[in-house]
């Protein structure tokens, strides 16, 4: 078999071999986008920011992906879930603050009426 024909079978089959498939694994960040919806990041005003940002940042990460950007979509995927994270935490952040406020007030209206 000469060298032309044997390139010739063996490139195309080389060539599958080396491509390389563009999986984004973006299934923590978008978890963490419902986690934060979940319990009310979306009426806080800083946690809505970052939950916002978190979803900007998700759809950026697939359009890097598909430029073949995979290092800089799996950063930005990271980032978006750094932010959904902190969207949560704000969030239960201001429902601990709310439940210390009525607490507060209650025990002042108990005091009230002694």
């Amino acid at each position: 078999m000469s060298v032309i024909r044997m390139a010739m079978l063996l490139g195309p089959i080389a060539l599958i071999g080396c491509a390389k498939e563009n999986n984004l694994e973006s299934s923590g960040a978008t978890g963490a986008v419902r986690s934060a919806e979940a319990v009310g990041a979306d009426e806080v005003p800083q946690a809505s920011l970052h939950l916002q940002l978190a979803r900007e940042q998700i759809a950026a990460a697939e359009k890097l992906n598909e430029e073949g950007e995979e290092d800089q979509a799996k950063s930005m995927l990271a980032r978006a879930a750094a932010d959904a994270e902190l969207a949560l935490l704000l969030s239960n952040e201001q429902s601990q603050k709310d439940e210390a406020d009525a607490a507060m007030k209650r025990v002042t209206e108990l005091r009230g009426n002694q």
